[in-house]
């Protein structure tokens, strides 16, 4: 990796610790909300990003682009209301980035309108960097297959149907796997989520005023 990759991999790093920290505390936070203790338990209610970053994973997001944090473990038969508080357990995370995104993007707007000129300056740079990662995030984790959160969402639907179900939970990882290191060695993007990244948080910031 030479020194520009390295200097680019510093702009983006602000924006993958606190979209990580905050997906992940935001399914903690709603998971002991809904009864279960679990996360609460582990720690896991906390901004500190220490407590959610997978070593392994945090690694291969800076280094191929793809990774993953600790993820935020509840025990179903303590919930409340199982079969929906899964479901609101699940979409905290993916929430919680929306909401980062638009707070991001609203400080920038706001700066860029006191301060023009610094529309071209580094902090600019890690202010964008951030706000369209935090945009990936959400929409990543919406897709419908393990151990992303969307999958239970999906999951949760097929219940009555056991066979389903339990096909989809065994395969959904290899398939979301197969995807993503096929993406990498063919150089042709097999899940085309970048376009939606891109209206979501150009829209927004556009919205906002600033010319993107």
């Amino acid at each position: 990796m030479d020194s520009f990759d390295i200097f680019r991999t510093l702009k983006f790093l602000p924006g993958i610790l606190i979209g990580l920290t905050v997906h992940e505390f935001s399914h903690a936070y709603i998971s002991n909300k809904c009864g279960d203790s679990t996360s609460r338990d582990q720690g896991r209610i906390t901004l500190n990003p220490l407590k959610h970053i997978d070593p392994l994973g945090f690694i291969m997001l800076l280094v191929a682009g793809f990774g993953w944090a600790k993820p935020v473990q509840f025990n179903e038969k303590k919930l409340q209301n199982p079969q929906t508080d899964i479901m609101k357990i699940a979409v905290a995370g993916p929430v919680s980035n929306v909401i980062t995104a638009m707070v991001l993007s609203w400080i920038f707007a706001l700066i860029y309108r006191i301060h023009p000129g610094s529309y071209y300056s580094v902090l600019s740079e890690v202010f964008l960097y951030a706000i369209y990662i935090n945009w990936g995030l959400f929409i990543f984790n919406m897709i419908p297959l393990p151990p992303l959160d969307g999958s239970h969402l999906l999951l949760n639907y097929f219940r009555k149907y056991p066979k389903l179900y339990e096909a989809l939970y065994r395969y959904g990882t290899f398939i979301l796997f197969g995807l993503i290191v096929g993406s990498v060695i063919s150089k042709v993007n097999l899940l085309p989520i970048w376009p939606l990244i891109e209206f979501l948080g150009r829209g927004f910031l556009q919205i906002l005023g600033v010319p993107v």
